[in-house]
């Protein structure tokens, strides 16, 4: 993920399932194929993201709905997806062929949601980018719609990348920055292009975590800290971390990372936004 030379781009899609024997009343399908609500996200179901500027090291999530797709009788939606990178030189840096995708979607209807994801290899080029997506349904000739996306990859530089939530400590599962009282959110998040000391080899990064609430007060007296001296291998250029949250209480709140690279004498903070509904 980190060591790419050129950046590389996949999609993310609903979960897969082998359609259940169900049996539910038709709804109406047909009409164009169209992509809309196209957002950026902070991780795959987070809030929208602030920029579409990139530090090297960071992930694009580039969020979507389907509308029009024919989805049958038992709840089988086909369609086909394929995406290209081309950068400000209007070449091709990465393409994707179209392939047929099968989900599940019990709950029918003519729209479902998708995700596309860019992850930025930490020595790409500084500069503007364009990624388009194209969307088919195989069932119905010339059913089709693109949208396009740009972004910009900033120069190299220290920085907190990859942000985002989710259900487990391993962040195998993507949660929203949206919860309920009695869960528990996982930040997760990487260190980017820290320097290494020069006798141990070691980054040397100081990493506060701190909560506000909807009027600016820090929830903690004093904010979790944690200090990454050792452990970082030698070829990685990041290193990846996370934080609990265990959410008690209702309320909107923002979790504050900051990050202090204390060989580079360079400091650098994190924002996200946190909403905790109560629990019915």
């Amino acid at each position: 993920m980190y060591h790419a030379l050129m950046l590389v781009a996949l999609v993310s899609l609903l979960p897969s399932a082998r359609p259940a024997a169900l049996t539910a009343a038709a709804a109406k399908q047909g009409g164009d194929l169209k992509l809309s609500n196209v957002r950026l996200t902070i991780g795959e179901l987070g809030g929208p993201r602030p920029s579409a500027k990139l530090l090297p090291g960071d992930v694009l999530f580039i969020g979507y709905d389907i509308n029009g797709l024919t989805i049958d009788g038992d709840g089988t939606a086909k369609y086909k997806m394929s995406m290209e990178v081309r950068d400000a030189a209007d070449k091709s840096i990465f393409k994707q062929d179209p392939r047929e995708l099968i989900d599940f979607v019990p709950l029918r209807g003519t729209s479902i949601p998708a995700r596309a994801f860019i992850t930025i290899g930490l020595d790409q080029d500084p500069g503007t980018y364009t990624c388009k997506i194209r969307v088919e349904d195989p069932k119905v000739k010339g059913k089709e719609d693109t949208v396009t996306v740009k972004f910009e990859v900033l120069k190299r530089d220290f920085g907190i990348v990859a942000v985002y939530s989710s259900h487990d400590e391993r962040g195998q599962f993507a949660a929203p920055t949206t919860g309920v009282v009695g869960q528990t959110l996982f930040v997760q998040f990487s260190v980017a292009s820290f320097q290494r000391d020069a006798k141990t080899k070691q980054p040397n990064i100081e990493l506060q975590f701190q909560l506000t609430d909807d009027k600016g007060t820090p929830t903690l007296e004093k904010p979790r800290t944690h200090i990454q001296d050792s452990g970082v291998e030698a070829a990685d250029g990041a290193f990846g971390m996370r934080f609990p949250v265990f959410m008690n209480r209702p309320g909107k709140f923002t979790v504050q990372l900051t990050a202090t690279d204390k060989v580079a004498n360079k400091k650098v903070t994190y924002e996200l936004p946190l909403t905790v509904l109560p629990a019915n």
